[in-house]
């Protein structure tokens, strides 16, 4: 198969914007891409789209992909939606890149749109709870913060993770997110006020979850046949993997941690040649605190039951030995479903471009992203480096 690339990137704001829809909000997105790639793009260049999206408040549930690529003058190219829950768009960049790799397309767009505040507390609910386990979880009166802290007890439980260990990622991610022009939540919070916040379902308290947000995401895939058309500084997909697992807790044998995403990076990791230790930095999907430090044991970046301690090293900080979610990630940046997986990967090209701003890497040449649906049911684990670092 042909390599893969990563030639351009781009997001709109992330946030509540009532005068937005799912439509111009991607437009947003897309051309901040077309401008990102280095030597120009035409829309005529571009063969094949991937559209993740929830469509929730069951806004345009039929054809919502051809929806946007229409809007932004893609006129007449296959595109197909893809749902995956929270993954939908992690989903979109693998089917970008395989169809890339197969021959099957020279550039391939993959994104995701999303708008979820024009909704009630209730209704809001009920579509969030449709990405999680309906019959035995949603429909007995769970809440994805009820699942999630019931992971978070169990880690507690088991590894005397602490809850103050959980703040200090979302005082991370904050400290993160206030250096990105693009985050929800763009504003630095104290372990103070991460502690002393309201309980949203315990141990989980507000600081420790992810707002819900508006916003799209888009990047486009280009084989090594036309890449150094886009670019004299390519960015190769090293690694691509993917796994699916029960979507509800009761299915699953250990609380403490997600199987599905330690199946796809181990494909991500073979692929690429690479082990954990080969990263400069990551963005990993933290939708409660406590998805974070699991995903950090999950991926290899430190051992079972670990995570808590890990997260209060410092280490995942800007200047650490690896700074994980400089985004803010979904807690701090925000998490429009169908766009969070596409918004990783618009921080990865960033990041590998030299592009970041004061959320620069240093010398960064080798990044991960990392997306889950709902509390695990599918994951995906993409590892991308800078041509020519190795």
């Amino acid at each position: 198969m042909r390599d893969a690339y990563l030639i351009g990137a781009g997001q709109s704001d992330f946030g509540a914007f009532p005068d937005e829809s799912y439509r111009s909000l991607f437009r947003t997105a897309f051309e901040e891409m077309v401008e990102s790639v280095p030597d120009g793009i035409s829309r005529d260049d571009i063969d094949e789209a991937y559209i993740g999206m929830v469509s929730i408040g069951g806004r345009q549930i039929g054809l919502p992909g051809p929806a946007v690529t229409e809007h932004v003058g893609l006129d007449g190219i296959p595109c197909v939606r893809l749902e995956n829950a929270c993954a939908a768009s992690g989903y979109s960049i693998r089917q970008a890149i395989q169809a890339v790799r197969s021959g099957m397309a020279d550039v391939a767009l993959a994104g995701g749109t999303e708008v979820m505040n024009d909704l009630g507390r209730d209704r809001a609910r009920y579509w969030l709870g449709v990405s999680g386990e309906m019959e035995w979880e949603r429909m007995a009166g769970t809440t994805f913060s009820g699942v999630f802290a019931q992971m978070a007890s169990a880690h507690m439980n088991e590894y005397g993770t602490t809850r103050e260990q959980l703040s200090h990622v979302a005082v991370k991610s904050h400290e993160h997110g206030a250096k990105n022009p693009h985050a929800h939540l763009g504003y630095e919070c104290s372990l103070e006020d991460a502690e002393s916040a309201p309980t949203i379902a315990a141990p989980l308290g507000l600081y420790h979850c992810c707002p819900m947000s508006d916003g799209a995401a888009s990047v486009l895939i280009a084989s090594e046949d036309v890449v150094d058309d886009y670019t004299d500084d390519p960015i190769r997909v090293a690694g691509a993997g993917a796994s699916s697992g029960g979507i509800g807790l009761f299915e699953r044998d250990s609380y403490t941690s997600i199987p599905a995403t330690k199946q796809a990076a181990e494909s991500a990791y073979e692929e690429a040649g690479m082990a954990p230790e080969d990263l400069d930095f990551a963005e990993v999907h933290d939708c409660f605190s406590i998805a974070e430090v699991i995903a950090y044991e999950d991926l290899g970046f430190c051992e079972p039951g670990e995570g808590g301690a890990f997260a209060e090293s410092g280490e995942t900080r800007l200047g650490g030995d690896l700074p994980v979610n400089t985004s803010g990630g979904l807690k701090s940046k925000g998490h429009p479903i169908g766009a969070t997986g596409a918004s990783q990967m618009v921080e990865v090209f960033e990041q590998l471009s030299g592009h970041a701003g004061d959320r620069q890497v240093e010398d960064a040449t080798v990044g991960l992203a990392h997306n889950i649906g709902g509390s695990g049911g599918a994951a995906t684990v993409h590892i991308l480096e800078k041509e020519g670092s190795a």
